[in-house]
């Protein structure tokens, strides 16, 4: 029997993806729901999945790592054998593999095949993905990013420490003209970076044509007095027609950056927007509680992040220290090491992407920031810690240079800051 359409050569190699699950089922069977759901199978065998379709297109189970009794189920709604219902649910690891003849280079049906029914299946009350790890024929299908860090260093001009940015506030009501002259203050502030809040996108009280360019024209004045232009990230997420006359208008305004919200967007507007831009794509995670804030169910930053980065985003969020959500301090960092950690490893095909830390972000942090993540490679977003400070918006800055100054140099930032004010000022005021 032939599976493979004429004209279509075959491909090699496995996807695997790793999970967290917690069942009353014997662990063997609910692993073999798990494959069965996700590949050839349904709840009852049928007569089209012949041994030799459920060899070649059956999804693996490639190991399962018992963790032991657990006191309670953590989801609603699951059930077990009727032999079974009082059995206490067990916790393990499993991974599963899937030939990569079953969704071809498609980073949609990816999705589908690891984020599918799993969660779903009546065998679960704990259903977590922990990782996912795509075979190297995905490094060629898809563009990847396209700037990251070298290539945000070298449209900032900014070396040798990290991008200092913030977020346009209020996030929403300002006007295209209130805007651009909260945007003439953050850079006669310094910064390197702006962004757009994520809830702006083309609303009628400001548009986006009229507020993009508004804040060109300051970005542009202040360029040529100082010969460096800053990054604006513009959110342009929308309808796909609309995302590419925004983003062809960026380029034509020798814009650099635009915004994605990734979970809006979506994977195939994210591979369109790269495919049909040469600026960075700056992607937000806003929605990311939805996949993370249980334990029990969703999917870990590790993963996630490695959709965005082959589908071509180049900065990817990843909240920032005692931030004002519910995100640990080491599962941030955690997030942030990933984005930094090649995925296939390949000098010709670099695919790493910035990662940008904000949520709360003031000098405070900001030491223990590049202390823990070992690089200066990363985009620090602060808003009122620049806005807030009491010497003002500059100060505000200066105070962050001088944190990241005294965390280069192996200096405390307390004793930095006995001849450094504006640090010692923005330290009295948020820590």
């Amino acid at each position: 029997m032939k599976f493979i359409p004429a004209g279509k050569p075959a491909l090699t190699g496995r996807l695997n993806a790793t999970y967290l699950i917690e069942t009353r089922y014997p662990m063997e069977v609910a692993a073999a729901a798990m494959a069965g759901e996700q590949s050839s199978g349904t709840f009852r065998p049928i007569p089209g999945e012949t041994p030799e379709l459920l060899l070649r297109f059956g999804a693996r189970v490639e190991f399962i790592e018992d963790l032991g009794e657990v006191d309670g189920e953590a989801l609603p709604f699951s059930r077990a054998p009727g032999d079974a219902a009082a059995v206490r649910p067990r916790r393990a690891k499993v991974g599963l593999s899937w030939n990569i003849e079953n969704m071809g280079t498609v980073l949609a049906s990816v999705w589908s095949t690891v984020l599918g029914n799993l969660f779903e299946l009546h065998h679960f009350s704990a259903m977590r993905l922990l990782d996912v790890s795509f075979p190297d024929v995905f490094a060629d299908a898809y563009p990847g990013p396209a700037f990251a860090v070298e290539g945000t260093r070298r449209l900032t001009g900014v070396t040798g420490r990290p991008l200092i940015g913030t977020i346009v506030k209020p996030s929403v009501g300002l006007t295209p003209r209130e805007t651009a002259t909260l945007a003439d203050t953050l850079i006669s502030a310094g910064l390197d970076f702006i962004k757009d809040d994520e809830l702006m996108g083309d609303p009628p009280h400001s548009p986006f044509e009229q507020r993009f360019e508004a804040v060109m024209a300051v970005i542009d004045r202040h360029a040529d007095r100082t010969g460096r232009k800053i990054m604006y990230a513009a959110n342009i997420s929308g309808d796909i027609d609309a995302m590419r006359r925004q983003l062809d208008l960026i380029e034509r305004r020798g814009g650099t950056c635009a915004m994605l919200v990734l979970n809006s967007v979506g994977l195939s507007g994210v591979v369109k927007m790269r495919r049909h831009s040469a600026v960075a794509l700056h992607g937000h995670r806003a929605g990311w509680g939805l996949f993370s804030r249980s334990p029990d169910v969703g999917m870990s930053y590790l993963a996630y992040q490695k959709f965005w980065r082959l589908a071509g985003i180049d900065h990817m969020h990843v909240n920032g220290l005692s931030n004002k959500f519910c995100e640990p301090d080491d599962s941030v960092m955690a997030s942030a090491h990933a984005c930094l950690t090649p995925m296939f490893g390949r000098a010709d095909r670099p695919d790493t992407v910035m990662p940008v830390f904000s949520s709360g972000q003031t000098a405070v942090q900001a030491g223990e920031t590049y202390g823990r993540l070992g690089t200066n490679d990363f985009i620090y977003c602060c808003g009122g810690g620049i806005m807030a400070h009491p010497g003002g918006p500059a100060a505000g800055v200066q105070s962050l240079h001088d944190a990241f100054e005294a965390a280069a140099a192996g200096i405390p930032a307390r004793d930095y800051a006995a001849t450094h004010p504006e640090l010692e000022a923005a330290l009295q005021a948020f820590g």
